[in-house]
Formats: structure tokens, sequence, C-alpha cells
């Protein structure tokens, strides 16, 4: 095996290696999180891209060149040729078989370098959704315990505000006889202010009764005086008037 072939064969060992490591069922891919974040993977995988881009040249150049030579010692030996050099036909198959071997170890090398290299970035993504999904659990257990405490510190609330209710109630209840109290005073003294208010009215109006009577009885008493004045009068006038018709009857 030449150089180059021993190069594919190392490469693809080494792939099969690394790849039965990174299914190892008992590493988590937080493990292989932390050693491809590590300095040394860091300074790797900052020019993986350039390493990725050759390999994939070197094993596609390897791959074709193990094609051309299958393709090449499959066409069939005269038969001429194989009368007079014998071994030609045992040499023949074992270059077709080394080219095939050289074939197949050049096409598995390149199959498992996709693979090797897409099994890393699955890791490096299940890693970041483990730990995306630790703190979102994290995150809902606080949020959980936040509203647990809201809904405590609300029916604490609630239950200082019926307690608050009942008091006020209860001071309201001892309160209200108090303000009725008032209230009652307080119409007891507009009531008794209007109840003298009607007795100086009522005083008022007896004195203008009494006076009114005074001077009815007056003026009573006047009329009395005048009608004993004109009776009086009358009589004066009629005695005047009966000694005129005497005199006249004496003439």
């Amino acid at each position: 095996m030449t150089l180059q072939w021993l190069f594919v064969a190392g490469t693809l060992y080494t792939e099969v290696a690394l790849i039965s490591i990174l299914l190892l069922p008992f590493i988590s891919p937080k493990t292989w999180q932390k050693l491809f974040r590590s300095g040394l993977a860091s300074l790797i995988s900052s020019y993986s891209y350039i390493y990725f881009n050759i390999f994939i040249a070197i094993l596609v150049l390897l791959f074709l060149d193990s094609v051309r030579e299958v393709w090449k010692y499959s066409t069939p030996v005269d038969g001429d040729e194989l009368r007079r050099y014998p071994e030609a036909e045992t040499a023949l198959h074992m270059k077709l078989f080394r080219a095939q071997r050289n074939m197949y170890i050049a096409g598995f090398a390149l199959f498992l370098w996709f693979v090797l290299r897409r099994l890393a970035s699955l890791i490096a993504k299940e890693a970041t959704l483990m730990a995306e999904c630790e703190a979102s659990i994290k995150q809902a257990q606080s949020a959980t315990t936040v509203a647990q405490q809201l809904l405590e510190d609300k029916g604490t609330k609630d239950d200082n505000k019926k307690n608050a209710a009942a008091e006020a109630g209860e001071g309201t209840e001892t309160k209200a006889p108090k303000a009725d109290q008032t209230h009652v005073e307080k119409e007891l003294e507009q009531t008794q202010a209007e109840l003298e208010k009607t007795k100086e009215e009522l005083y008022r109006a007896r004195l203008e009764v009494n006076s009114i009577k005074k001077q009815a009885e007056s003026t009573n008493t006047e009329y009395d005086r005048l009608l004993g004045e004109h009776s009086k009068l009358q009589k004066q006038l009629e005695s005047l008037e009966g000694g005129d018709s005497g005199d006249k009857k004496g003439k």
C-alpha cells in the first residue's frame, strides 16, 4: 500500500474511532460541548472550514483515482498475452482487488468525514438545546413560584380587606347610634327653636288680640256713650218739641 492510501486508511480508522467515541452513551452532550469550547478546540475550530475543505478535496481526488484504477483493471486481458504470461491474469486480479480496496477505503473515508462533521454539529446543538431547556425549566419554576406568591399575597390582601370591612362594619354599627343621637339632638334643637319661635309668635298674637279686644271694648264704651248722649239729645229734642206744641195750644 502506497503512502497516500496509508493516509486514507489512517483517516478512515481515525474517523471510525472518533464516531465510536462520540456515540458513547455515558458521555453527555454537555461534556462534549465543554470540550468543543475549550481553548485548543476553539483554536482548531476557527480554521475548521479550511481543514474540512482540504480533506474533502484530497479524499475526492483519491476516490476518483481509485475509480479510475478500477475502471482500468476491469478490462479483460487478451488470450495471446495470457498464453505468453500465465501470471498476467493473477497480477491483473491483484491490481483490480487493490484498486477496489482503495476505492472502498476512499469512499468510506469521504462518507464518514461528512458523518463526523454532522454528528459533532448535532451534539453541539443538542447541548445548546439542553442548556436552553434547563434555563426554560428554571424560568418556569421561578415564574410558578412568583405566581404562587402573588396568589398568596392576593389571598392575604383579600382576607385583610374582608377583616377591615368587617371591622369597619362594626365601627359603623357602633358609630351609627352616635350619629343618630346627634341627628336627633339637632332635630330636637331645631324643634325647640321652632317652638320658641312659635311661642313668641303666639305671645305676639295674644298681645295683638288683647289690644284688639281693648280697642273693641273702648269702641263699645264709646259707642255706648254716644248712644247715651244720642238718647239724651233725642229726649231733650222730644221735650223741646213737646213744649213748643203746648205753647201753641195755649195761644
